[in-house]
């Protein structure tokens, strides 16, 4: 696992839930929704697939049903803890574990075919930095995907609710967050903002 040095406030309350994370959710559904959603995406077998805030490891999951052996995931998190758990559930030697920001990737350029942010855009300290990381490491036609499966509304909800270091780790609309995606290089294909999920689908 590659790991780097990073500063966030978020990193102690990401480590203290990650023994709880997969509790608190109902993982046959959620694999069912992704996919559903990978379906849409239209992964390719021998794709090479950056996994941001890949958490304990259930999209890294279902990204491996889609590939083949010649398919690879790089999946990063700011939270050793939940990367550790992540490690556990997936013996893979397609994927590779970086402890690591968004904003900081030890990735060349150009070598990612897709980025994935699964439930993990609003908790980016420098969204800009981010984007502009995510292009940098995307191939020419790339394709970026920031991905909620419930909507906008919930998942500030949620994290007003949650531990102070998130409190104001609010989801824009698709609209502002697309807008800053085209500001930084992007050239966005679609979105979904409503009841039921947010999602942006942009290309470098």
């Amino acid at each position: 696992m590659k790991v780097e040095t990073i500063s966030d406030p978020r990193i102690e309350f990401f480590d203290s839930i990650a023994d709880k994370w997969d509790t608190w959710h109902d993982l046959q559904d959620l694999n069912g929704k992704l996919v559903v959603l990978l379906e849409e995406f239209g992964i390719n077998k021998d794709e090479s697939i950056l996994d941001v805030g890949c958490g304990t490891g259930n999209l890294t999951i279902s990204l491996l049903q889609k590939l083949g052996p010649a398919g690879r995931i790089i999946a990063i998190d700011i939270s050793k803890e939940m990367l550790e758990r992540a490690r556990k559930k997936v013996d893979d030697n397609r994927v590779t574990w970086h402890l690591s920001s968004a904003d900081q990737l030890s990735i060349e350029d150009n070598t990612m075919d897709r980025v994935i942010c699964f439930s993990v855009w609003p908790h980016f300290q420098n969204h800009e930095a981010v984007a502009r990381e995510l292009r940098r490491v995307l191939r020419p036609m790339g394709h970026l995907h920031i991905v909620h499966l419930i909507s906008r509304s919930k998942v500030n909800h949620i994290h007003e609710e949650a531990h102070p270091s998130v409190h104001h780790d609010h989801l824009v609309s698709a609209c502002e967050t697309a807008g800053l995606l085209k500001k930084n290089g992007f050239s966005v294909i679609s979105m979904t903002d409503d009841e039921q999920r947010y999602i942006i689908t942009a290309c470098k």
